[in-house]
């Protein structure tokens, strides 16, 4: 008998190569200041631009996730979706942790001035500091398996 032809599989294993790994992105949430740095091409000149601005949302799984931005520029908001996945973004740094209590920050739209601001984040809490803990060790993890997964290529 020949093996069952499942599209499913062929597609999860193209996507897996495209993904980013743990040690890639950065642990972020709602209310976070961030810093995405994204590569814009322009004819033959490759350049990077830094769209800095607190993390509203974060949307879908897998390849299809992305995040939504919200700078101020000029008293104007501008919001930018970036697809997380995407080789154009080198890289993602968290500047400031925000205190939300939301998953999804829409409200700030209609929000001016001070009011806009969200608190920082306490660092003192211990569950924060088992969380960014945990995170750590899954990105050394991640390091490793690949560094043996090299070796024994």
């Amino acid at each position: 008998m020949s093996k069952s032809f499942n599209p499913q599989e062929i597609v999860e294993s193209v996507v897996a190569d495209q993904l980013k790994g743990e040690g890639d992105l950065p642990l972020m949430s709602p209310g976070d200041t961030i810093d995405v740095h994204y590569r814009i091409i322009e004819g033959e000149k490759e350049r990077i631009q830094i769209f800095q601005g607190v993390l509203l949302s974060m949307n879908s799984r897998g390849i299809n996730r992305t995040i939504t931005v919200r700078r101020i520029v000029a008293n104007e908001g501008v919001e930018r979706i970036f697809p997380l996945h995407s080789p154009r973004i080198a890289k993602i740094d968290v500047v400031r942790r925000g205190d939300a209590r939301r998953s999804k920050l829409y409200f700030l739209r209609d929000r001016i001035g001070k009011a806009r601001r969200l608190r920082d984040q306490r660092r003192g809490h211990k569950h924060i500091q088992a969380w960014e803990q945990a995170h750590s060790e899954r990105v050394t993890a991640a390091k490793q398996a690949t560094e043996d997964q090299d070796a024994g290529k």
